[in-house]
C-alpha cells in the first residue's frame, strides 16, 4: 500500500489471479482509493473473476469516487 500511495499517476491493481477475497480485502481497497482520492490520483481494478467482481459490487466498491473497474480479459472469461 506504501508503494501506492507514493505513486505519482493512478494506481492499477491487477486482480487476474486471486481467485478469494473478502470483504476486509474490499476496506484495504476502499481506503487505498480514499487515500489517492486525496492526492488527486484514482484506482483502476483490472482482470477481475467473475466471482471477485461479485464481490466488488456487493460491497459497492466500484461505485466509490476515484474508483474505476475494468473486467477480465476476454482469455479468463
Amino acid at each position: 500500500m506504501v508503494r501506492a500511495l507514493r505513486s505519482k499517476t493512478d494506481v492499477i491493481v491487477d486482480l487476474t489471479e486471486l481467485v478469494f477475497a473478502d470483504p476486509s480485502l474490499m476496506l484495504d481497497l476502499a481506503a487505498l482509493a480514499r487515500r489517492l482520492r486525496v492526492r488527486g490520483r484514482k484506482i483502476l481494478l483490472v482482470g477481475a473473476q467473475p466471482q471477485i467482481m461479485a464481490l466488488i459490487e456487493q460491497v459497492g466498491l466500484h461505485r466509490l469516487p476515484g474508483v474505476r473497474l475494468q473486467g477480465p480479459s476476454p482469455a479468463l472469461a
